[in-house]
């Protein structure tokens, strides 16, 4: 089996108001981003900041999340405002190389918990082989899982889950239940399997899930607690609909030619 550890030593994610006068995220910083979403990518901040495989490009995602949101929140709005915080805090996690440059979180401090499991700090994510292994986590035995954490890596993960939703893994917010400190919220995350998923032949369908999260912040407006409650299965579920190659070159029965005639 192979070290968890192995790749890049960041946690990879799924990948995609003023309350109390305290901004999630400033005016200034939503002026300056380079992306429509999400904050801190502007031409300077692209320059100045280690990346992990160089700048990320949203152009694809960006479309999928246009063309698929069910909503569009008014700029400005704890919605979204909510939800760039969500996005820009993916961006950090999945494409920054040095800790020392998030902005939207406290990696000293950082921990995520899903589904009421034990919650890890950002090495012990790294550890487990990132979040794709963290949400994907499972008590089922190893012959039933359609997915198995303990047999990937951030680097394995990544790349079976970027070849089946190519278009990406799209998110938006449902609803905020509310503010901060702590921010509670309904997200759906959502894209097409237009690749292969574990044997399982793409259907091309859309391919979704919902869930809740609790985002706790410091008194800096830094990200210090996450914690998600979602069903594995429901994401899982949309990708074993395609057959699987031995389904695909079984030998369909002729019958009997007499009454086939």
């Amino acid at each position: 089996m192979t070290n968890k550890s192995e790749g890049k030593d960041n946690p990879i994610l799924f990948d995609e108001g003023s309350i109390n006068g305290s901004p999630v995220i400033s005016e200034n910083q939503m002026a300056t981003s380079g992306d429509k979403y999400r904050s801190y990518l502007s031409e300077e901040e692209i320059k100045n900041t280690k990346w992990n495989f160089g700048p990320p490009n949203y152009d694809d995602v960006n479309k999928l999340f246009e063309e698929g949101r069910t909503n569009i929140w008014p700029e400005g709005s704890l919605e979204e405002k909510v939800q760039r915080l969500v996005k820009t805090w993916e961006m950090e996690l999945v494409h920054k190389a040095d800790p020392d440059q998030y902005k939207t979180l406290d990696a000293k401090k950082f921990k995520l918990g899903v589904n009421g499991r034990k919650f890890l700090t950002l090495e012990e994510i790294i550890k487990v082989g990132g979040s794709y292994n963290v949400f994907l986590q499972t008590s089922l035995p190893a012959n039933l899982r359609l997915y198995n954490p303990e047999e990937e890596t951030a680097d394995s993960s990544q790349t079976l889950f970027k070849s089946t939703l190519p278009r990406g893994f799209a998110v938006e917010i449902l609803q905020v239940y509310s503010g901060p400190p702590v921010i509670v919220y309904k997200f759906r995350h959502w894209g097409f399997m237009e690749g292969p998923f574990k044997g399982h032949a793409p259907t091309g369908e859309k391919v979704e899930f919902f869930g809740l999260a609790i985002f706790e912040l410091d008194e800096h407006s830094k990200v210090v607690k996450v914690e998600f409650f979602c069903d594995r299965g429901e994401l899982l579920a949309g990708l074993v609909k395609g057959k699987t190659s031995d389904e695909s070159t079984e030998a369909t029965p002729s019958g009997c030619p007499f009454m086939s005639s």
